[in-house]
């Protein structure tokens, strides 16, 4: 323990996800020791992302105007949505280059255990969009866990009842990965999602 605003410093880093107490002191420390670092300017970007972004009032993605650049994207395909649960989810999608549709943020996914039921999700703002436009097919793109697995069997069971068409991201092995060190759902979605090698 260290005394009074280091230790509070530490602990403020210590609360933000992902960092633990050894690296909260790593970052205090770091910006105690480095002269130019520009702690004004930390300062600044803190209150001005907290001021300016918000969440897109149409697909719940992250934004500083209305609407997300990929909503008022024109040469996006309209008639497909990709379910994902975080903003961070989109960003990771857009990487592979590979999707050109338009998303919908859930802003979590069900979890009981947690207290996270569908109504604290957008699910009801999904419902309303897909009742608003002509949309071909909705991919869902949640986390392969149990968390994401209940809530793609939720919407599963919802787009069903409307009769949109639905998919689910594939799942299985990962480049690069052994064998002996997946583990058996993984290995056994790969067995299901396995493909002809014509």
């Amino acid at each position: 323990m260290y005394d009074g605003i280091v230790q509070d410093l530490i602990d403020e880093f210590g609360r933000l996800p992902g960092i633990g107490p050894k690296s909260a002191q790593r970052i205090a420390f770091h910006i105690l020791q480095t002269q130019n670092f520009d702690v004004s300017r930390l300062a600044e970007l803190l209150s001005e992302v907290r001021e300016k972004v918000r969440f897109c009032e149409v697909c719940g993605n992250i934004t500083e105007q209305e609407r997300c650049s990929i909503c008022r994207d024109p040469r996006r395909d309209q008639t497909l949505i990709c379910v994902v649960e975080e903003p961070k989810d989109v960003v990771a999608i857009e990487r592979t280059r590979q999707y050109r549709g338009l998303y919908h943020v859930l802003g979590g996914a069900i979890s009981p255990i947690d207290g996270i039921g569908p109504d604290d999700l957008s699910i009801p703002a999904l419902m309303r969009r897909l009742g608003e436009a002509e949309v071909r097919e909705v991919i869902i793109a949640t986390d392969p866990n149990l968390e994401g697995e209940a809530t793609s069997a939720y919407l599963s069971r919802l787009l069903t009842s409307i009769e949109v068409p639905a998919s689910r991201l594939a799942s299985g092995l990962p480049v690069g990965g052994d064998l002996e060190f997946a583990d058996e759902v993984t290995l056994g979605r790969a067995f299901e999602g396995r493909r002809s090698i014509d």
